[in-house]
């Protein structure tokens, strides 16, 4: 994914939701370009061993997984999911001999079905996933708006470590 520019301020809110989500996702692999496999799996925070760029970018495509197509859609789990009953409740950010760019491939992947999954689906469809089933089923609109808040959050951890890795800060691509 390439880097994206912010929404218009103007649009309307589906293309302000939308947009706002792009702009964090296209962060991502911008805050991944130039490291090598080796700092990509950099354990940098000793509190926090699973909280590498790798383990990000993986933990970000299940996010998208798990809000849009098991929540939103409905979709069920039949073991595609790196949970199991009874497992580590940070599964997928084991992901220590995984390279980055299948990561990063995943995780664009992923966003891209996500934007087609709701692609016409208005803002105010509900989930028909499990938190459904719990009656506690959210819109798409508050999907949105968590993936927003979601992304945005580690994206300012991928700036963080990416600075504790080697220095490089900011939202430009490292030179």
């Amino acid at each position: 994914m390439t880097q994206v520019q912010r929404p218009p301020r103007t649009a309307d809110e589906r293309t302000q939701l939308i947009g706002w989500l792009d702009l964090q996702r296209s962060f991502v692999r911008m805050k991944c370009t130039g490291l090598s496999e080796e700092d990509a799996h950099r354990k940098v925070l000793p509190t926090s061993p699973l909280m590498t760029p790798a383990g990000v970018v993986s933990h970000l495509r299940w996010v998208e997984y798990t809000w849009f197509q098991l929540g939103l859609m409905g979709v069920p789990d039949t073991g595609q999911t790196p949970w199991t009953e009874g497992g580590h409740v940070d599964a997928e950010m084991f992901v220590d001999d995984v390279p980055i760019a299948q990561l990063l491939d995943e995780y664009d992947a992923e966003c891209a079905r996500s934007n087609a999954t709701i692609a016409d689906l208005p803002l105010d469809t509900l989930e028909r996933g499990p938190w459904a089933a719990k009656g506690e089923a959210a819109s798409l609109r508050f999907a949105l708006c968590h993936m927003i808040e979601e992304t945005a959050r580690h994206v300012g951890h991928l700036d963080i470590i990416r600075e504790l890795i080697d220095g490089v800060k900011g939202y430009t691509e490292p030179e």
